[in-house]
């Protein structure tokens, strides 16, 4: 029995429900953070940081946002991603890889499944 290895580029990312997000005036993917806990909270109150903080996405995490629909893979995700900013995205799959675990590790994506 030979025991396949499975490839990243085959799963799927889905934004996380639990996390607000919206497209602010600059054409930038913004997503709320709602700020939870006991140090939070004694930061909210003594230091007056915000309830929610707004995570401002750049351009091209911007559109990859936008494409992690729950449907198309990290390979079609990175496709799309050279086809709209070309040389500017290289080296594609090594960055495009590095952020979506940043994301994940950040619970604001989870994988739909495995193709």
């Amino acid at each position: 029995m030979s025991k396949k290895k499975e490839n990243f580029l085959d799963y799927i990312p889905k934004r996380n429900a639990l996390y607000q997000w919206e497209i602010n005036p600059q054409k930038h993917v913004e997503v709320s953070v709602v700020n939870r806990g006991l140090y939070n909270r004694i930061a909210q109150i003594f230091f007056r940081r915000p309830k929610i903080s707004r995570i401002e996405l750049d351009d091209m995490g911007s559109f990859i946002w936008q494409e992690m629909d729950g449907h198309k893979t990290v390979y079609e995700i990175g496709a799309a991603v050279k086809s709209r900013f070309g040389k500017k995205a290289e080296p594609l799959y090594e960055r495009l890889s590095e952020y979506i675990q940043t994301l994940r590790n950040s619970r604001f994506i989870v994988y739909e499944n495995k193709k």
